[in-house]
């Protein structure tokens, strides 16, 4: 085909746009207590479904980046179309060259019949790359993982019916952690839409409260406006999911598209953010100066603003306390650095908040599994919470202080106020640092060793060890990322993939997949519990035919382990259905793990002792291509520290495991 490129608008590039929590358009509002107004304007559920009518065509604007009503798309620098300007091509082909042009090179895409066209247009780009999941599951979290590593948005595409609703888990894992996503699904033709045809489900409804925002396609020359507004959402303000549900007549209908529509966002734009007021940041300022035990309490808004962090710290010598989702923002291992906090955060990080005068909230939402009891949280302190979705300002936790802003501006902002005072602000709080090493002393993070067994934490640490605390981990869910998030050692942002807020079980595996599409060259590590790891099992098929360099740490205690833990705890031992194990053969191991593994072509290891471990890391690390190394470890063993569910600090439990009676 004749290839030609016409003359195109250019605008922002929506996909540009920071892909954290960090967008250029931020807003700041400083205030106690705060506006109950403002509190319901979330960026990320404002709009849910968009059925995409015929229209007149608009006029092509071109916008700065204060404009609030339009904006089209930059295309690529060096971008030639496959087709002539005006070219008929299927409506498949423009979806799939409206991806392009947002900078797409990785999908992750399992056929269909409701997608078929759209694979078929995917055979057709020469820029496109289709990773080929096992399951739509490992799919979208594959695109997690790329989105999450990289700061990128992530694509994943699945057919009609069960394939769209295996997204559903995926898409609820990146609202909840805030994950630049964009889904895109087929569906039945529009006249067979209701008639509970084949493979029928209405995914715009299953995933109205799960996504940030979707679209169900009716007109083939909307194709390029809602793709250009699906990155726009996805990657503005707080990040989240976008899905586009696309009926195969549209993907087959013939069309000119018109790439400079304007998009339809008005409302959206004018909620977005604006930078914070001088006068709030220096009130923030103030309070630092004016405070005698400080604490910063930093999360996931954080990923984008590192640097700043780490020149506040260094300005204000303020102690640093991550959330799980946070790990990275601030170097675990540096001296002011209290890691994690929460139910299994450290002894001296939940002592610190405890014991604070003033708590510096920043890019976090109060979760429940970081507050326990909401009123005995922080309750010495003043609260000062910077985030830029308004919805979570004031939700959980009241606030002295709010500022709904981006975090990079805000950091950015009172950096230069601190330098900029020099001398006149005096902030020593050696005292209060301390206090907190003496408890880091008291109160470490430790574990026991049970004659030849290998605790679950030593292994992480000799990860950690042989690794130089620079691999991209990737977890499931269960008492393996909690170990991982307490014992490496993380130096950066996006160096950390775990399901957070939903709390997905399965994640790990095809996450680290999406990391090693994303970060070719780099170091993958999957830290995997049993459990966790066979629910997605079939994504070793993948990363086999892709060659995919990822090492799989499996901590194999042949449980729930988590689950064993409270029931340890609060059930008197009581076990109910948590033994992953044969029944029948307590004491072989089952599944054999490596049985998988050999099935897809991949090496792998199994070590039961201690003095074995170090050697069967480093073979596994040494070992070119993918590998899985099976570490057998005790189920008794327990995380701790441990807050119970509902708990304050008062409560926190520091010893035993399952070998005890509770």
């Amino acid at each position: 085909m004749a290839a030609a490129t016409s003359a195109r608008t250019t605008f922002i590039n929506p996909s540009s746009f920071p892909s954290s929590s960090r967008s250029p358009f931020t807003c700041s509002k400083s205030s106690l207590p705060f506006s109950l107004t403002l509190q319901r304007l979330s960026l990320r559920r404002a709009l849910h479904i968009s059925n995409s009518l015929p229209h007149s065509a608009a006029k092509p604007t071109t916008i700065t980046a204060t404009t609030t009503s339009t904006t089209t798309e930059t295309v690529p620098q060096n971008f030639t179309s496959r087709y002539a300007a005006d070219e008929p091509r299927k409506g498949a082909d423009i979806l799939v060259e409206a991806l392009e042009r947002q900078g797409v090179s990785t999908v992750f895409a399992y056929p269909g019949g409701a997608s078929l066209e759209i694979h078929q247009a995917l055979t057709r780009s020469h820029i496109i790359r289709n990773v080929l999941p096992r399951h739509e599951q490992g799919g979208v979290f594959a695109a997690e993982g790329y989105a999450r590593s990289s700061g990128m948005p992530g694509v994943c595409i699945a057919t009609s019916g069960p394939g769209a609703t295996n997204l559903v888990s995926g898409l609820a894992d990146a609202l909840l952690d805030s994950v630049p996503l964009v889904a895109i699904t087929g569906q039945v033709p529009r006249r067979m839409i209701g008639t509970d045809a084949f493979q029928e489900t209405p995914i715009v409804e299953v995933t109205r409260s799960i996504t940030k925002h979707n679209y169900l396609v009716l007109d083939v020359d909307d194709i390029p406006r809602i793709v250009n507004e699906a990155f726009l959402l996805a990657t503005s303000g707080r990040p989240g999911p976008v899905l586009i549900d696309v009926p195969k007549d549209i993907q087959q209908q013939l069309a000119v598209p018109k790439w400079d529509q304007p998009i339809r966002l008005a409302g959206y734009m004018s909620r977005l953010p604006k930078p914070p007021m001088e006068a709030h940041l220096e009130q923030i300022v103030r309070l630092i100066s004016e405070s005698k035990k400080p604490v910063l309490y930093v999360g996931g808004g954080c990923l984008n603003s590192s640097e700043e962090l780490r020149r506040f710290v260094e300005l204000t010598g303020i102690p640093v306390a991550s959330t799980l989702m946070g790990l990275g923002a601030f170097p675990t291992a540096d001296d002011l650095s209290l890691q994690m906090l929460g139910m299994h955060g450290t002894v001296y990080a939940n002592y610190a908040v405890d014991k604070c005068d003033l708590l510096l909230a920043f890019g976090v939402r109060f979760d429940d599994r970081v507050t326990g009891k909401l009123e005995a949280f922080a309750s010495r302190a003043k609260i000062v919470h910077i985030d830029i979705d308004p919805a979570e300002i004031g939700k959980n936790k009241q606030p002295h202080v709010s500022v709904c802003s981006d975090m990079k501006l805000a950091l950015k902002g009172m950096n230069g106020i601190l330098e900029s005072k020099g001398d006149k602000v005096k902030l020593d709080y050696s005292t209060w640092r301390q206090e907190l090493n003496e408890e880091k002393v008291k109160h470490p993070l430790s574990y026991k060793t049970f004659g030849e067994a290998i605790p679950p934490q030593y292994a992480i640490q000799v990860l950690d060890e042989l690794t130089g605390g620079n691999a991209i981990v990737s977890t499931g869910v269960g008492q393996h990322q909690m170990w991982a998030a307490q014992f490496y050692k993380y130096k950066r942002p996006r160096q950390w993939l775990t399901s957070g807020g939903l709390g997905a079980m399965g994640f790990g595996l095809p996450a680290a997949i999406g990391a090693a599409v994303a970060n070719p060259g780099a170091l993958v590590v999957d830290i995997d519990g049993d459990g966790s790891f066979i629910m997605n099992v079939q994504e070793l098929a993948t990363i086999r035919v892709e060659n995919l360099p990822i090492k799989i740490m499996l901590l194999n205690n042949q449980h729930l382990g988590m689950v064993v833990q409270w029931e340890d705890r609060f059930y008197k031992a009581n076990r109910a259905h948590t033994f992953l194990g044969d029944p029948s053969k307590e004491s072989e191991i089952f599944p054999n793990m490596l049985t998988f593994a050999e099935a897809c072509g991949i090496p792998a290891a199994r070590v039961t002792r201690k003095d074995n471990l170090k050697a069967a890391v480093q073979k596994m690390l040494n070992t070119p291509g993918p590998y899985l190394l099976d570490v057998i470890v005790p189920h008794q063993e327990h995380v701790l520290p441990m807050i119970p569910s509902g708990g304050a600090f008062k409560d926190v439990i520091i010893e035993g495991d399952g070998r005890t009676k509770y």
